[in-house]
């Protein structure tokens, strides 16, 4: 590889720069997608190192356009064949998508609440969450990434991210609000009228 590189140095000069350029901004986004794929900090690390050394590699064949939909893309197919080689009896059960919801398309206090991931409860709830759908909803709701470029990172229908997403979303309400009710006294369970038992996450 490097007796290859040597017999073009001026273009990998100009390669270098235009790489760090391009993808090294998207750094951080690429640590989150693994870190909430893998669930480990430094599995994760060891995701990201591979995926920029992968993108590295394929970098001649980029394009152009959105840096970081294509960077994300390589991250998300590592983080799988990863999961596959070290965890395969961990990897979560494929759902049957069966109903496009079009609940996601406008704000709700679903969304809203998610924006708010940095807390314990929340964090807990995405970790429970099916590997597929988990994927959807950090791509939406903390990298901000459109439909169209979160069905082009996970290579699935635009329907299907949006069915995704509305049905993590209201699994992920309701774990949340049962879980601060628990908290509460039985009042609180009344008033809002949830069931005791905590719901089953869509696709386990």
């Amino acid at each position: 590889m490097m007796g290859a590189r040597s017999k073009t140095e001026p273009e990998g000069e100009g390669r270098l720069p235009s790489f760090e350029h391009l993808l090294l901004p998207h750094l951080n986004a690429a640590y989150n997608l693994a870190r909430w794929l893998t669930r480990n900090d430094h599995d994760a690390e060891d995701v990201v190192q591979e995926a920029y050394l992968r993108a590295l590699k394929s970098f001649d064949g980029f394009l152009g356009g959105d840096g970081r939909a294509w960077l994300l893309t390589i991250v998300r197919n590592t983080c799988y064949t990863w999961l596959q080689q070290n965890r395969a009896n961990r990897l979560d059960t494929v759902f049957d998508e069966e109903i496009h919801n079009p609940e996601g398309e406008a704000p709700s206090p679903e969304t809203l609440l998610l924006r708010r991931a940095d807390t314990e409860l929340v964090k807990k709830a995405l970790q429970e969450l099916a590997l597929e759908f988990r994927e959807v909803v950090i791509l939406r709701e903390l990298e901000g990434l459109s439909y169209k470029e979160i069905a082009a990172v996970a290579g699935i229908p635009i329907g299907t991210v949006m069915s995704r997403l509305a049905r993590a979303r209201k699994w992920l309400s309701k774990y949340v609000s049962e879980s601060f009710c628990r908290r509460q006294s039985d009042e609180c369970s009344s008033e809002v009228g949830f069931v005791s038992s905590r719901p089953a996450a869509p696709g386990q």
